[in-house]
């Protein structure tokens, strides 16, 4: 099992498949963040680790039944010639879930809700978590099938992922806190969920996009929104759930 410690490609392979996993959670930390920062302050904490266990623990067993998920590849049916797989549909599915989600937080946070019924916090906490651990399989299968794309010993792959998710860890408090306290960036970040997700629903209908331009612009958009908000600092903060319109 650890016959390829001795292995300096082995390593090699390491370091590299844990910076991409890396990489690929950032997706999942923003939708985490968004999610969680619908809970109280109290729970959210607990939410985002108890979401990014589940990403952890999804990408370990998937690896596990490597065998079921090479086998998401194969064919299921075509539709107007064009074959879908298992893996097709859910990313379809996931990116479909991801754009009706980021729309309707868009939604939430611009015109805002008049609704004051209570719901249950135990609900609610359950109704999150239940979304996170919807959208971490569709992370997950991507990530997986990138792992064993690029290395042959599952451990490393194992290793690489738990790496990954303690890094995670460590950041999306930090990185949720931010996303709560600049709402320019919360939109940012709801828009790059739309992107990832009509990515993800154009993968599912057979159009590649590579990943590199899709995290370029997302940088690139994300460097401009900070110059711009080192540039207000000094003017009023912009407030959501407000009338659109009125300039500081």
């Amino acid at each position: 099992m650890f016959e390829w410690i001795l292995l300096p490609e082995a390593w090699l392979a390491l370091i590299t498949l844990t910076a991409l996993e890396i990489v690929l959670g950032i997706d999942n930390i923003i939708f985490i963040s968004i999610l969680v920062g619908r809970l109280p302050p109290a729970q959210r904490q607990r939410a985002r680790q108890l979401g990014l266990m589940l990403a952890m623990g999804m990408r370990i067993a998937l690896l596990l039944a490597i065998v079921w998920v090479m086998g998401l590849t194969e064919p299921l049916f075509s539709l107007f010639g064009q074959s879908f797989s298992g893996r097709d549909l859910i990313l379809f599915g996931g990116g479909l879930f991801l754009l009706a989600k980021s729309t309707l937080e868009i939604h939430h946070s611009l015109e805002g809700t008049h609704d004051q019924t209570k719901t249950p916090k135990a609900a609610t906490f359950s109704a999150i978590i239940v979304q996170i651990a919807l959208i971490d399989i569709v992370f997950s299968l991507d990530s997986v099938i990138t792992a064993v794309g690029l290395v042959d010993y599952v451990t490393v792959m194992i290793i690489a992922i738990i790496i990954a998710v303690l890094v995670m860890m460590v950041a999306a408090k930090a990185i949720g806190d931010f996303v709560d306290n600049h709402p320019t960036i919360k939109m940012l970040a709801l828009s790059f969920l739309i992107l990832i997700g009509f990515t993800l629903m154009g993968e599912g209908l057979g159009f590649h996009v590579p990943k590199g331009y899709v995290y370029f612009a997302m940088a690139f958009s994300l460097v401009v929104e900070l110059l711009n908000l080192k540039i207000r600092k000094a003017r009023e903060p912009v407030h959501l759930k407000k009338r659109l319109g009125d300039d500081s």
